[in-house]
Order: C-alpha cells, then sequence, then structure tokens
C-alpha cells in the first residue's frame, strides 16, 4: 500500500506534540519508582512502630490524665508529620511516573492513528485514553518510533530515553550536599543490579533521614557497607540478607537496637557501632562467629547476652564507655582474643574464665570498680599491657607475676586502696612502664631489683620511703639499682649495716656508675 503525503497540519501537529513532550521534566528511571516504592512501605512500617511504642507508653506519676492524653497526641502527630515529610519525594516520583505513563498512552494512540491514515493497513483499534487517576503499566519504549523516523516522514518521536528525572538533585561530590531518602533508595536500587560490592554513605546522608528502606536487603552482592557519621535509628530487618557482608560500619548514628536479623550476617567480620544508643544486643549476635573485629564503644550497654561467648574467632573487641557491671561467664571460649579493651564501665570483678584467653596481649581495664583481679590471669603469658588504673584495687596478685610477658603494667590512681606490690614482681623481667601514681605504696619489694628492663617509673603522688623521692626522680633504672644495692648491702652484714647517707648514694650513682649495665643475676 502505498504511502499517503501527510498534510501540513499533520506534520505541525505531530511536531507541536514532539515540542510539548520535550518541554516535560525528566522521567523517573524503573529504578527511581521502585526506590519510591519501598519508601513508602518502609515509611509505612516505621509509622506504625513509632505510634504503636507511643501507644504502650505508661502514664508517670503525678501526670493529669488529660495532660498526658496531649502529651501522647503531639507525639502521635509528630511522628505521622515526619513520616509524610519523609514520603514526599517518594510520592512525587510515583506521581511523575503515573502521568508519565498516562502520556505514553496518548503517544502511542497518536502513533496508531497517524499511522493507519497514512499507510499502515492494520485493523487495530487505538488504546483507549486512560484517566490520570488510573495507574498504568509500564509500557515498551520500542512502541514509539525515533525522532530521526519522523524527520524521514515517518510517526512519531521516541523521547522517553531521559535522564534522571532525580540527576540534577545527586551530589556533585562536595562535602556540603547530602542525600535525601528517595535519592538513597534509588542509588540502593541501582546498586542491586549491577551488582555492585561496596557502598559507601558515611556522612553522605541528610539530617532528616532516620531509617533506610526495607530495599537494603537487595545489596545481597555488597560485601563492604558505611553507613556511619549519618543520624540514622533503625537498621531495616532486612539487612539479613546480605550474605556476602564482610565488613559493616555503622559507628556514630542513633541507633538504639540491632534487628534480631543481624545474626544472619555469617560472613561478617569487621563490625563498627561505637558511638550510638544501643541498650541492649540480641541473643542472635552470637550466631556472628566469624567476626574478628567488634567495637560496642560509646553506647548504653549495661550486659552481654551469655552467646557472646560463641563469638570464638573475636581478636578484638572494643568495649569502653558502656554501662557494663560484669562480663559473661562465656568469655572463655574467646580463645583467639588479642585485645580487651574494657574502659569507662561499672564493672565489679572480672570472671575467673578470663583466664582463658590464652592469646590475650591488651587488657584495659582503666576507671571501674574493680576491687582485685583473678588469680587465673597466671595464665595469660602473652599478656603485654594491662592497664586497671582508676580503680579500687586492695592488691595485685602474685600470680600476675607468671605472665612474663608483660611490657607494661598500670596500677595508678586506685588511691587509699592499693598499699603494695607484689613480692615478686622482679619475676616481671621484659617490663619496660610502671604507674604506680596515686596510691599508698610506701615500700618497693626487694625483687624490684630484677626490672632490668624498666625505663619508665611513674610514682607521682605516691608515698615512697623505700626508695626515698629523691631516688625515684632519677628515672626508673636507678630506682632499680637502688633496690639492688639496697638488697645486697643487706645480704651482705650479718649484722645491720651503717647507713649510708642518701647524698652519698646519689653522687655514686651519678659519678662512679661503671659504663656498662649493670647486670643483676637472681640468687
Amino acid at each position: 500500500m502505498a504511502i499517503s503525503p501527510r498534510p501540513a497540519a499533520v506534520v505541525e501537529t505531530v511536531e507541536e506534540i514532539m515540542r510539548t513532550y520535550r518541554s516535560l521534566p525528566a522521567r523517573p528511571t524503573i529504578e527511581e519508582v521502585e526506590a519510591a516504592t519501598a519508601i513508602l512501605t518502609s515509611s509505612n512500617c516505621e509509622e506504625e512502630a513509632k505510634i504503636d511504642e507511643l501507644s504502650r507508653k505508661s502514664k508517670p506519676n503525678g501526670v493529669p490524665d488529660e495532660l498526658f492524653f496531649v502529651l501522647q497526641e503531639v507525639k502521635r502527630n509528630t511522628v505521622q508529620l515526619l513520616a509524610l515529610e519523609q514520603r514526599r519525594d517518594a510520592l512525587r516520583v510515583l506521581d511523575l511516573d503515573r502521568r508519565f505513563r498516562v502520556l505514553d498512552e496518548l503517544i502511542q494512540r497518536a502513533s496508531k492513528l497517524v499511522s493507519d491514515e497514512y499507510g499502515d493497513d492494520r485493523e487495530d483499534n487505538p488504546k483507549p485514553i486512560v484517566g490520570l487517576s488510573v495507574p498504568l503499566p509500564m509500557i515498551d519504549r520500542s512502541l514509539v518510533t525515533k525522532e530521526k523516523e519522523v524527520k524521514a516522514g515517518s510517526d512519531l518521536p521516541k523521547e522517553l530515553g531521559r535522564d534522571s528525572s532525580l540527576k540534577s538533585e545527586i551530589p556533585s561530590g562536595k562535602d556540603t550536599e547530602k542525600l535525601s531518602l528517595i535519592m538513597v533508595a534509588s542509588l540502593i536500587e541501582t546498586l542491586a543490579k549491577k551488582g555492585a560490592g561496596v557502598l559507601d554513605l558515611q556522612g553522605k546522608l541528610m539530617d532528616q533521614i532516620e531509617w533506610l528502606p526495607t530495599s537494603l536487603g537487595k545489596l545481597q552482592d555488597v560485601t563492604e557497607l558505611n553507613l556511619s557519621e549519618n543520624r540514622i535509628m533503625a537498621i531495616p530487618p532486612t539487612i539479613g540478607s546480605l550474605r556476602f557482608l564482610t565488613k559493616l560500619d555503622i559507628h556514630s548514628n542513633q541507633l538504639t537496637n540491632l534487628p534480631d536479623s543481624i545474626g544472619e550476617l555469617s560472613s561478617l567480620v569487621e563490625l563498627d557501632l561505637h558511638g550510638n544508643k544501643l541498650i541492649s544486643l540480641p541473643i542472635s549476635f552470637g550466631n556472628l562467629t566469624n567476626l574478628a573485629n567488634l567495637d560496642l564503644s560509646c553506647n548504653q550497654l549495661s550486659m552481654l547476652p551469655d552467646t557472646f561467648g560463641k563469638l570464638t574467632n573475636l581478636r578484638r573487641l572494643i568495649l569502653e564507655t558502656n554501662e557494663l557491671e560484669e562480663l559473661p561467664y562465656t568469655i572463655g571460649s574467646w580463645i583467639c582474643l588479642v585485645e580487651l579493651r574494657l574502659d569507662f564501665n561499672h564493672l565489679k570483678a572480672l570472671p575467673e574464665a578470663i583466664g582463658k584467653l590464652e592469646n590475650l596481649e591488651i587488657l584495659t581495664l582503666h576507671y571501674n570498680r574493680i576491687k582485685s583481679l583473678p588469680t587465673t590471669m597466671a595464665s595469660l603469658n602473652k599478656l603485654k599491657e594491662l592497664d586497671a588504673s582508676f580503680n579500687e584495687l586492695e592488691s595485685v596478685p602474685e600470680s600476675l607475676c607468671f605472665a612474663i610477658n608483660l611490657v607494661k603494667l598500670d596500677v595508678g590512681r586506685n588511691f587509699a586502696d592499693l598499699r603494695s606490690l607484689p613480692r615478686s614482681i622482679g619475676n616481671l623481667e621484659n617490663l619496660e612502664e610502671l604507674d604506680i601514681s596515686s596510691n599508698q605504696i610506701r615500700v618497693l619489694p626487694d625483687s624490684f631489683r630484677f626490672l632490668s628492663k624498666l625505663r619508665v617509673l611513674l610514682a607521682d603522688e605516691t608515698p615512697l620511703e623505700v626508695p626515698p623521692r629523691e631516688i625515684v626522680k632519677l628515672g626508673a633504672q636507678a630506682v632499680v639499682q637502688y633496690m639492688a644495692d639496697l638488697v645486697a648491702a643487706r645480704q651482705a652484714s650479718p649484722r645491720p649495716a651503717q647507713k649510708k647517707s642518701l647524698w652519698s648514694w646519689i653522687c655514686s650513682m651519678i659519678f662512679c656508675r661503671p659504663k656498662n649495665k649493670i647486670s643483676i643475676t637472681k640468687s
């Protein structure tokens, strides 16, 4: 069938349709539509959860019923208002998409009319125009002809391959620009389809974003996820779907709890949760059996679940600045643990099971309420650093002196409680730094003379009499030498030896000391 020439009015009409379509805002991509849908789902769930939590609140004593009702209503409306604000961008995207689908139908109808009238003998009737209130399916864009075919005398243009409707909103990388919730959700959809392995959103989310969409679970190929330094208050349960995730960083957010599904991250090796508001951990946390590095510092944890003992591959555990009063008895299973930091808690004692941590090298207990150290610490053969300062220690157990690889020992600032050091402290021949500041120690034990590697001795505000303060001021090795001379003098004479003047001893130390180090051999 010969193609009839098109009247000028028809051509002009086609071109006007083209011009009008070109003037439209950018069309949302498939990923953005999916992201918007995920946001609406997540937002509804978050809103319901918060309102449900509000409904369970009890009225404080002394508050009138009506006043409490007003408070609850204010909070409920605030939750709904914030949820509406969070859904705003998503609703805009879905509305744009719905209207573009209507335009798709109209363009298809015009295309059919032109084809039927000027050279196309198909009998198909044009599809009816669908109302704006009716959601339309996504059409195949290949149904609309290309613009170059119009110039050749063919049908209507294909102008649907537009840039993302959110493209202009995506940050250019400047630190001052942040991602909105719809942009984050869209990014998740895009990365999920690309099979991306790393997602870094450190400090990149707008302050209004308090949760992440459930579509986060689509990132099943991600191995590293960084959500740190934002204001996230909740992690979606779908995070458990990230079965290949090995590194998760959520530090410096507003989390108060974790979903049970966190325990499904069986490949996780590194987890950083410091600087949140966690008050408890789910029992499922113990299922993270491949975890090697865990930072839970600066939270509000008062206890750890017993299942923590199942984390047998832990090498580094940071629990500083929490509200822990005790450790689970199951800690003896942490046989791979190298570093354990428990500073700034409310611990009153350590479990005896700590002696089973045979690979432990660093143990810090600064600022707790510990009165004594367990005797089982004698088994910590690899321990190199122990900080028990700012506690309530009444003594240091003799058994600790079997930890012969200890290099740094800090028992300072136990104030009136600590009055002596263990008699066998000389066994710690590798000790290089010792802090006994602000205690009530008056006499160092004789075995102190064997600390030949000691280079730092801090004894400020400690009323030492043996050795005298003047000797302490000369440095660690001067103290070691003084104790060696004192013991030697005592052993050399069967009767009390004439007391050597302190000034004479100091002069002999300064002017008559041999150049080579004095070698002290235990008898």
